[in-house]
């Protein structure tokens, strides 16, 4: 039998040898901090809340903004590119709901609605409504639009462009100013949505502005990118500014990424002017003429 002693020394070693070397520091102090914050889109997960702006009622707090599932991105196919889809039998696709309606195009890309519901609730919330007055638009709803542009049955400044503008490369570069070729639309997306009027002058009213401004400061929140804004140095190309013109990012930076590669000039075609599409470059100076903030 060992001594009083003896024993108090063996048992001081083992109780030295189960509990391990101490916690590195290191570890610790990583274990301890807090959690990195998520990068804004086009990584569509609780984009961080833009500063707030005086003029601008604040956003929800960040719980309220649910997590949004990132699109696959697995190759999309050139019928989604191009708007030769119907929305109402396509899984992709789903209704804007009536209370946030304001036109006739109430489809949308799922994830876009989605997005786009939650944005104009909290808006709501904050007393300011959000209505979509134009959503996707089909290669043949595109075409209407354009070809009743080209043949003057839709006045274009006042004036038919069949009988002003003869010459088919400035007839459509007229048209371009605010509308899309058939096929090169982001409104072919379902990503796109036009939000509350179609003037610029709407939005430097007292309502307007208000609603430009909240826009401007808490969309990005949810995904949304005003993708034509004013032309200058960042912007030489593409379409005059539409201050109504938000796209869901998380979806369309993907699509626009693709776009290029697989649409090609000659897919352009089917709508009368489609020859000057080559011509005036499409693809390069509108299609991907946007605002750098939004690729």
């Amino acid at each position: 039998m060992r001594s009083g002693p003896a024993l108090a020394l063996l048992s001081a070693a083992l109780l030295a040898a189960c509990s391990g070397p101490p916690a590195d520091p290191i570890v610790a102090s990583a274990q301890s901090s807090e959690p990195a914050t998520v990068a804004s889109y086009p990584d569509p997960v609780q984009p961080p809340a833009p500063e707030a702006t005086p003029a601008v009622d604040p956003a929800p707090p960040a719980q309220a903004v649910e997590e949004v599932e990132a699109p696959s991105t697995s190759h999309v196919a050139l019928k989604y590119l191009i708007g030769d889809v119907d929305p109402a039998k396509d899984p992709m696709f789903a209704k804007i709901p009536e209370k946030y309606l304001g036109g006739s195009r109430v489809w949308g890309h799922k994830d876009a609605v989605d997005a786009f519901v939650r944005m104009a609730d909290d808006a709501a919330s904050n007393g300011y409504v959000l209505k979509a007055v134009s959503a996707f638009r089909s290669f043949s709803d595109q075409k209407q639009i354009w070809e009743n542009k080209w043949t003057g049955k839709t006045l274009v400044g006042g004036k038919k462009l069949n009988a002003s503008t003869p010459d088919p490369k400035a007839r459509a570069l007229k048209i371009l100013e605010f509308s899309s070729m058939p096929g090169t639309s982001r409104h072919h997306w379902g990503t796109d949505f036009d939000i509350n009027n179609l003037n610029n002058s709407y939005f430097n009213t007292r309502d307007g502005k208000r609603i430009y401004d909240w826009l401007t400061a808490h969309a990005p929140q949810y995904g949304f990118c005003q993708v034509y804004s004013a032309k200058g140095a960042d912007r030489s190309t593409g379409y005059e500014e539409e201050k109504w013109h938000w796209s869901y990012m998380p979806v369309a930076s993907w699509y626009l990424k693709q776009y290029p590669i697989d649409v090609g000039y000659e897919r352009l075609t089917g709508f009368e002017g489609a020859a000057s599409a080559k011509d005036i470059d499409v693809i390069k100076n509108y299609v991907q003429g946007i605002n750098p903030e939004c690729r």
